[in-house]
């Protein structure tokens, strides 16, 4: 039997440790304070939420030195992410993050090994952060880019006399490489101009069947490329309103088995949105993890790395045990499944 699996990050030790994009800082740019006991019911709220929706979680085990493990969406990706194969045929690409989250990539790599995935890295010279990225919508996969900052505070007019430069997270120089990893399909590149939106899944989900459906954020990519967007396709696009595209509606997770879907939503979004999505065959599912919004700049989708249908008798999951940690607390099973939920 096949069944979705997914990456998600054990919370115990999440905070704000680089302030990185612009959700991590106050305006006079101090780092956000987490309430961990909130983020933590949070993120179980979720992971429940997928458990009844038949999904398979692979609980990346928790690192005070990593906090950012709770967004393995930045873990890499999957090529042929819908397709039906054993686990040993699967390979995973790994990303080339940020250097303030440098270090997960052996954590990822740690658990996809155990889980059974074949692992490829890429030329870490090129910034590139995964799925966050590099995702499939309809026919094509989708690569969003933008320009590379060294991020720093900067002199402005203004009250407070400064500004925080942020940049975006995967560079352009890249998209060769992915192609060669999803050929034949075709690779369509987006720019990205709103810091905010610093990762192409905060502003664009495809979702339903086939992923053909999207919600898509204007202000976030450039005119041409919104332009692009639109002329691939079509009247498949919902444009979000700004309300919206705040509480990030674009970082949904999607989940289609058999003849049902269903987009996992960030609550709080408008009933026009949910009604828009219900339209199109979907169920929007709506769950609370504002605080992983709010203090780290992800939402629903950055808090899964998503590991497509795989058969539920050969997956395993990466140890993770830890005191106090949502594995410790019998969310991952111990050997011959530990990690998995």
């Amino acid at each position: 039997m096949m069944r979705r699996a997914v990456l998600m990050g054990d919370p115990a030790h999440f905070s704000v440790k680089g302030g990185a994009n612009p959700h991590t800082r106050t305006r006079l740019g101090l780092r956000r304070r987490v309430n961990r006991g909130r983020a933590i019911q949070q993120w179980h709220n979720l992971k429940d939420t997928l458990h009844d929706l038949g999904v398979r979680v692979i609980v990346v085990a928790p690192n005070p030195d990593q906090p950012g493990l709770v967004y393995p969406a930045n873990a890499g990706f999957l090529s042929d992410l819908d397709a039906e194969k054993p686990i040993s045929q699967k390979l995973f690409t790994l990303a080339n993050l940020i250097h303030t989250r440098a270090g997960e990539k052996l954590h990822y790599r740690h658990a996809l090994t155990y889980a059974g995935f074949r692992l490829a890295t890429l030329d870490e010279r090129i910034p590139f952060e995964g799925e966050a990225d590099f995702f499939p919508a309809g026919d094509v996969y989708v690569l969003t880019c933008g320009t590379i900052e060294r991020q720093r505070f900067v002199p402005t007019l203004g009250v407070p006399p400064w500004r925080r430069v942020y940049g975006f997270r995967t560079d352009a120089r890249i998209e060769p490489m992915l192609a060669k990893c999803v050929a034949p399909k075709p690779v369509l590149r987006l720019d990205l101009v709103l810091e905010a939106h610093y990762h192409g899944d905060t502003a664009l989900c495809g979702f339903g069947p086939g992923r053909r459906h999207l919600l898509a954020f204007r202000r976030a990519f450039s005119e041409a490329s919104w332009e692009l967007l639109i002329a691939t396709f079509g009247q498949s696009v919902i444009e979000l309103e700004e309300p919206d595209a705040l509480r990030y509606a674009a970082n949904s997770f999607t989940l289609t088995q058999g003849s049902d879907s269903a987009l996992v939503m960030p609550e709080g979004v408008s009933q026009k949105l949910r009604d828009q999505v219900a339209e199109r065959g979907v169920t929007p599912l709506t769950v609370d993890v504002s605080e992983f919004l709010k203090k780290g700049g992800g939402s629903v989708k950055c808090m899964i790395g998503d590991l497509g249908p795989v058969a539920d008798e050969v997956l395993l999951g990466a140890p993770a045990k830890s005191k106090g940690s949502a594995s410790a607390r019998g969310d991952a099973s111990p050997a011959p499944e530990p990690g998995a939920a």
